[in-house]
């Protein structure tokens, strides 16, 4: 068993992709998915369903790495920012070495700062120094780094 991908619903994929190779050195997996038909209904459980967007391989696993998915329903339903402590999925996160740089390179890209940066000393791990932020379509991002 092994961990595949994490998923992000994009009301506008390309956009949103852009901003993850341009923030994190993601690099598109080709093809370019466009799904549509009677096998992803009953996957789903969506009518209808229609779907386009790409995989982002995340930087550090080389090229069969787990990677981040990132579609665009042709039907979208919208909703409110998810807070930090909202059940179900929360958040993800990329250790990097500068917190600080790549808030800046984030926020140039799109996105926001949520927290503030942060230091704190993790008995018999280390010291870490984190924030948590939004990416253009408001999804949590962590960034974190150890020493």
């Amino acid at each position: 068993m092994k961990f595949v991908h994490t998923n992000i619903i994009s009301t506008n994929w390309k956009e949103l992709a852009d901003f993850y190779i341009k923030t994190f050195n993601c690099k598109i997996i080709p093809p370019i998915r466009k799904q549509s038909g009677e096998w992803l209904e009953k996957g789903t459980g969506l009518k209808n369903a229609k779907l386009e967007g790409a995989h982002l391989l995340l930087p550090g696993y080389g090229v069969n790495g787990p990677t981040l998915e990132i579609y665009q329903y042709e039907n979208i339903e919208g909703q409110d920012f998810v807070p930090p402590n909202k059940r179900g999925f929360g958040h993800i996160a990329f250790e990097v070495e500068s917190v600080e740089i790549v808030l800046e390179s984030l926020e140039e890209n799109g996105g926001k700062a949520f927290g503030e940066i942060t230091k704190r000393e993790v008995k018999d791990v280390g010291e870490i120094t984190f924030i948590y932020a939004r990416d253009p379509e408001g999804n949590l991002i962590e960034l974190q780094s150890w020493k």
